[in-house]
């Protein structure tokens, strides 16, 4: 029964009101370590974050799992399952227990701040309506993370993995090769991510005359990128080959049985081009998206252009390729300038 809640809290359009009798009845069942007030408020705030919020699945399960990880806790810590007037009265030390029990666990400072930031959501959830307050949460320091740059791969190496004729030798279909080539030219050309490439209909496929391509990214948000020539006639390459009917209201690109490409398809023909082409292991799907976001800037891009090219909420966020450029920048004149090393 409990997993029922759940299911109905991840997917809001299938969810009855919660104040009804048969959703009390449920919810004191369900598998959640709290008293049935809470009970209901983690219900109706994982309703939320999904209709109102458009929170993808993946952020909801892990949000949904961090509040459950930290009301068990709280169950153990105060001896008894917490009501929102317990939650109400929780300090920092509190928090600040829970976050040295999770560390004990083996959890690292990445894993800790997206835990933090799941059960400060919820209790900025009650604050907002009234039925709780945030202030333990926000006194509690976020882990620090070391933050990595993105390691992008050199323009020739991100065209030679886009190329279907680089992995010409496979014992693998044509129609695959060139499915494989397509979906990495989409990452490298059009700064996709791979769940944004997978997700793309075969009525919205980029070809001919069609130079954009409208994408539906991390929160819901839809932006347009353009899709250039080579973009498309590799798009088209796959078409031709591919030896599934495809309907237009589903996926232009197909695994082996003819259903939506999976990611870990495209992980692994990374892989084995890693090999071929003697690339390190930095070299994944997701290199090839820093890559288009590096080489654009290299050459002039704008950030703000590449901000909306990429999707991304905040500028702050794409500002980290300038960091990147210039590490380049630096690396080729100390390999190259005959006064870099005296």
């Amino acid at each position: 029964m409990g997993e029922r809640i759940w299911q109905i809290a991840l997917n809001p359009s299938q969810r009855e009101p919660a104040e009804t009798t048969a959703d009390a009845a449920e919810l004191r069942g369900a598998n959640i370590h709290a008293g049935p007030d809470v009970r209901l408020e983690v219900l109706r705030w994982l309703g939320h974050l999904g209709a109102e919020r458009r929170v993808s699945p993946k952020t909801l399960e892990a949000y949904g799992r961090d509040v459950r990880q930290f009301l068990s806790f709280l169950t153990e810590h105060l001896g008894e399952p917490p009501t929102l007037a317990a939650l109400a009265d929780l300090e920092p030390a509190d928090v600040r227990g829970f976050m040295a029990r999770r560390r004990t666990d083996g959890l690292e400072n990445r894993s800790l701040m997206r835990l933090l930031a799941g059960v400060r959501s919820f209790a900025r959830y009650l604050e907002r309506e009234g039925k709780g307050k945030a202030s333990a949460f926000s006194a509690v320091r976020t882990p620090k993370i070391a933050r990595t740059l993105p390691k992008p791969l050199a323009p020739q190496d991100a065209k030679d993995v886009t190329d279907a004729e680089s992995r010409a030798g496979e014992a693998r279909p044509p129609w695959i090769l060139a499915r494989d080539a397509a979906v990495l030219a989409l990452l490298y050309g059009a700064g996709l991510r791979i769940s944004e490439a997978l997700a793309i209909d075969r009525r919205d496929a980029p070809i001919g005359d069609i130079d954009a391509l409208t994408v539906i990214g991390k929160g819901q948000k839809t932006r347009m990128v353009p899709i250039i020539a080579p973009l498309r006639r590799a798009i088209e390459d796959y078409l031709a080959l591919c030896p599934y009917p495809l309907p237009p209201q589903g996926p232009l690109f197909v695994g082996a049985q003819g259903r939506r490409l999976d990611a870990r398809l495209i992980q692994l023909a990374m892989e084995r081009l890693r090999g071929g082409l003697g690339l390190p292991d930095t070299a994944t799907p997701h290199a090839l998206r820093h890559s288009f976001a590096t080489h654009l800037l290299s050459r002039g891009g704008d950030l703000r252009s590449i901000q909306e090219l990429l999707g991304h909420a905040s500028l702050s966020t794409t500002q980290i390729y300038t960091a990147v450029d210039s590490t380049r920048l630096l690396e080729a004149y100390r390999a190259a300038h005959p006064r870099a090393r005296s």
